[in-house]
């Protein structure tokens, strides 16, 4: 059977959907006016799954997704942020689309960031390859340099953060530090299961102020402590080991000297700019990172 030479009466077609729904998600945020991101704001949303975009200083930085509830998704955002060095939370603001549940296994969040990368640019969205939206890493990547252009190193944990309401008069070194986990904008991990830790945390200890700077609040800590503990401030977090460590990458650590606690600030040791792929909830090494879902 031989084939028409004649092109006039066939074509290709070729049929892109996700093309039309980036164009389309893309299209219906244009309009929206960004709001700064304010607890106020957020809580203002309704408990529905959706995509969001967050701009910095009126740039986009960021595309992500809630699957469940917008509002949770974004008061992590915005607890994460206000505990950030170099970065103003006033400077912060978002748009936001609801999305039917269904759509979700067509990753809309992902349309999004491919489509404004492409534009590239300072609107490229460069928090999603940064590693804004990952969680504690675990204990095994506490000795790795962290990326140059990494979030962590861009905007390293506020030390001064001065928001931490506690419990004034006589607890123990396990609760309190329940407590300042508990209320830090980023993670305080500590030793769980070490049964001399167990032991240490029952020492007794007396806050002297309700309102104390996280820096303060760990240095109680450690002066409470016996010698041989370590608080280590790495660019994303705090750590709490029995270990005399100096990690790469850290900023600053607290060891106990008889009856004081001595401060060592420290250089980080950064490793080259590389892109960084954004960890799913399930795939992250630890638990004790912000939640998502």
């Amino acid at each position: 059977m031989t084939r028409s030479a004649d092109p006039s009466f066939a074509a290709d077609f070729k049929l892109s959907i996700t093309k039309a729904l980036a164009d389309q998600l893309a299209e219906k945020l244009v309009p929206l006016k960004p709001h700064p991101l304010t607890t106020e704001a957020i809580s203002s949303l309704e408990r529905r799954p959706g995509v969001y975009l967050l701009l910095y200083k009126g740039h986009r930085v960021y595309v992500g997704k809630a699957q469940q509830s917008l509002p949770k998704r974004l008061r992590n955002h915005w607890n994460k942020l206000r505990g950030r060095d170099k970065l103003a939370i006033e400077d912060m603001t978002f748009v936001c689309l609801y999305v039917d549940e269904d759509l979700d296994a067509a990753a809309p969040e992902k349309l999004l960031i491919k489509r404004y990368r492409e534009q590239g640019g300072i609107d490229g969205v460069p928090w999603n390859t940064n590693g804004f939206g990952n969680k504690d890493p675990g204990r095994r990547r506490d000795m790795s340099e962290v990326e140059a252009n990494h979030f962590d190193a861009l905007y390293p944990v506020r030390l001064t953060f001065d928001g931490l309401r506690l419990t004034v008069g006589p607890t123990t070194v396990g609760k309190l530090l329940v407590e300042i986990k508990t209320q830090l904008p980023y993670n305080l991990r500590f030793e769980k299961k070490d049964p001399r830790a167990l032991k240490d945390y029952q020492i007794k200890i007396e806050v002297p102020d309700k309102q104390l700077r996280a820096e303060r609040a760990i240095g109680l800590v450690v002066r409470a402590l016996p010698e041989g503990w370590q608080a280590t401030a790495l660019p994303g977090y705090l750590i709490l080991y029995r270990e005399q460590v100096e990690y790469p990458s850290a900023l600053r650590w607290w060891r106990r000297d008889g009856d004081e606690v001595v401060v060592t600030e420290h250089v980080a040791r950064l490793a080259p700019s590389a892109e960084i792929r954004e960890l799913d909830e399930d795939e992250s090494g630890s638990r004790d990172g912000e939640d998502d879902e």
